[in-house]
């Protein structure tokens, strides 16, 4: 088996979850390692075995033996990021979200499907063991999602990252942290989003954005889903998901999955792991060895941040 060839740019909190991974993953070798700061960079490329470390993607893309990028970046940088990757000829697993800007992920969809090459969004729930085993009953006919309660709830009042570490860009609300549910919520139903509204508190004065908003969908078949986002909330920290259906309720917790009175499922036996992150880049990296499509391609996500889309419109519409 031929060995895949990564380079990883983003050695944060999320960068390292990635690296973690592949490291259980046969086959992958990380080859280079692109962040900020060159010091740390260098730091974490010498714990986890990398060669080559750089402060600019264009050095690694400049590599030939470089085959693929997951790219762990800030928000901002995504879509043009990932077009860099596409154009210099390299397989690329962007993490959520796709973009900011919906023509950004339109352009990344187009140039994705005329290069032929895996060009994948990081959008782990649908890859979370957890999420897979509510999906998988859907798919089999046992369980029908009547409705989502979802609440992602974060205490963010300064810019600092997942690590308590200063941010030098800003998080968002919608355009990350709803992404993830949005997409869930049409994947897991098997229906796209036909409805959606959203509103949203204050504009943080120094940060820029709004930190509490609430966001409710309905999906073409009927199921309705309530999104609750916080950086305000002072309390268990993350993203926890709520699925009533018409036979069972579950609460998914990452990767964890509970009855609706707190039992808890075994759902070791779902995947080959118990790590989203690691089963997420094993799909992609399947993907690029069988040459088809992966499961969160940029094409299937892109009606995520179209609806995304429409929600900022309401949003800028009605302040």
């Amino acid at each position: 088996m031929k060995t895949i060839k990564v380079a990883l740019a983003g050695a944060g909190a999320f960068g390292i979850k990635h690296l973690d991974g592949m490291q259980t993953i046969e086959g992958v070798e990380v080859v280079s390692l692109v962040s900020r700061e060159l010091e740390k960079t260098q730091a974490v490329a010498t714990r986890y075995g990398i060669g080559h470390v750089t402060t600019d993607l264009a050095d690694s893309l400049a590599l030939k033996e470089v085959d693929a990028v997951i790219l762990c970046t800030p928000t901002q940088m995504h879509a043009s990021q990932t077009l860099a990757c596409l154009r210099a000829g390299k397989h690329v697993q962007v993490e959520i979200p796709l973009c900011d800007v919906f023509s950004d992920g339109e352009e990344v969809v187009k140039l994705a499907e005329s290069t032929g090459l895996v060009a994948m969004c990081g959008h782990t729930r649908r890859f979370n063991p957890s999420h897979q085993y509510v999906h998988q009953r859907v798919s089999a006919g046992q369980f029908n999602i009547q409705q989502m309660d979802v609440q992602t709830y974060f205490f963010r009042r300064s810019n600092t990252n997942a690590l308590g570490q200063p941010r030098t860009w800003t998080d968002h609300l919608l355009w990350h942290h709803a992404a993830h549910t949005v997409d869930l919520f049409a994947y897991q139903c098997g229906s796209p989003v036909v409805q959606a509204h959203a509103m949203q508190g204050p504009i943080h004065p120094v940060l820029g954005i709004a930190m509490d908003m609430s966001i409710q969908l309905r999906a073409a078949n009927g199921a309705l889903c309530s999104l609750s986002l916080s950086f305000n909330n002072d309390g268990p920290l993350g993203s926890f998901f709520r699925y009533i259906g018409d036979s069972a309720t579950y609460i998914a917790r990452y990767d964890d999955l509970f009855t609706g009175k707190e039992e808890k499922i075994d759902v070791s036996g779902v995947a080959v792991s118990m790590n989203g992150i690691e089963l997420q880049d094993r799909e992609f990296f399947a993907a690029i060895r069988e040459g088809r499509a992966p499961n969160s391609s940029v094409a299937q996500v892109l009606p995520c941040y179209r609806v995304l889309h429409r929600l900022e419109q309401q949003l800028q519409t009605s302040a």
